[in-house]
């Protein structure tokens, strides 16, 4: 199977046809148009074979994995998901890997409106780069560089749920209960990006961000990026029921919570003004949201609070995950 077969086979034929994309896959670029009053948001995101999953991850959860974290970051901008481009890097064309891959691709692309309109296919080890691209109205982009002090802190879902499920495929964590094994292990695995969450939050979030790296390192982010501080309430964070039993130690509880990368949940700051409407809106849509902290005047500093005692995090745990 050459380079434009595989093409043609697993990523060329779809049902999902959007019309604002005019040439998609099978020339040498695809044109697309921007609707009137919207704006463009791009992201492209890599993930490698050992570093960003493990060697014996299934293929529907490699490509899962590599969609979920571009989404992610377009929701972080509060953009509508629209096109992406892939760029594959295979050590052979293996018919059962690609078929299971290209399966879940087009299963996201159903499920989030998204078309495939182009990329590429070579030889090497393996490694999968996806650009994503989104639009968001012109008056309304979320940044990371907005917030103001008063502002209260919040984010969405549980955190700490990915990391640990690394941690028991590593065999670094125990997990006696099998129903919590697995919840921790598929939030490894499928994490899910908050598109509707960031639309949400247009007009009512100061700022927000995806927690890819680690609350604390991405909270930074928005410290710097704004010029303020953040004091964070540990004993608010939202700890699911798997990682709490799974890690009944605190301060361990908490690490997986602080430092643990790969949530993909949205960290972000509102407005007094706007507090009850956010509450209100993530309760209509179901989405779990919780207020961990509020924005302060100290800039740059991240304060960490424990029953409203200052708290640090031992010194054996890094603040993020770091890419070199």
């Amino acid at each position: 199977m050459n380079e434009f077969s595989l093409i043609k086979q697993y990523f060329q034929t779809s049902d999902n046809q959007r019309k604002d994309v005019l040439i998609g896959i099978g020339d040498d670029a695809a044109i697309t148009q921007i609707p009137e009053g919207q704006l463009l948001a791009t992201t492209t995101d890599t993930l490698l074979e050992s570093v960003h999953f493990l060697k014996e991850s299934q293929p529907s959860a490699i490509a899962h994995k590599a969609m979920a974290v571009n989404l992610s970051d377009l929701a972080a901008m509060g953009a509508e998901p629209a096109w992406i481009n892939l760029s594959l890097s295979i050590p052979k064309a293996d018919e059962i890997w690609l078929r299971a891959f290209s399966d879940k691709i087009k299963e996201l692309t159903e499920y989030f409106s998204v078309q495939l309109i182009g990329g590429d296919t070579v030889k090497g080890s393996l490694a999968i780069t996806i650009t994503a691209q989104g639009f968001v109205p012109s008056d309304s982009t979320l940044t990371r560089s907005s917030a103001k002090p008063g502002d209260w802190v919040f984010v969405t879902g549980t955190l700490g749920d990915a990391s640990a499920g690394l941690d028991i495929l590593l065999g670094k964590l125990e997990a006696a209960d099998p129903t919590h094994k697995h919840a921790l292990v598929n939030r490894h695995y499928f994490p899910t990006p908050r598109i509707l969450a960031g639309q949400t939050l247009r007009r009512l979030a100061s700022s927000c961000i995806d927690v890819s790296d680690g609350l604390l390192q991405d909270m930074q982010h928005i410290v710097e990026a704004s010029g303020v501080g953040v004091i964070l309430h540990l004993d608010r964070l939202p700890i699911s029921r798997a990682l709490g039993s799974t890690v009944p130690h605190l301060d361990q509880a908490l690490g997986y919570a602080c430092t643990g990368g790969d949530d993909y949940e949205l960290l972000f700051t509102v407005p007094e003004v706007h507090r009850v409407s956010v509450e209100s809106a993530m309760a209509s849509y179901n989405i779990p949201c919780t207020c961990i902290g509020q924005v302060t005047g100290a800039n740059g500093k991240v304060d960490l609070r424990l029953d409203d005692k200052e708290y640090e995090l031992p010194e054996t745990l890094q603040r993020g995950y770091q890419h070199f």
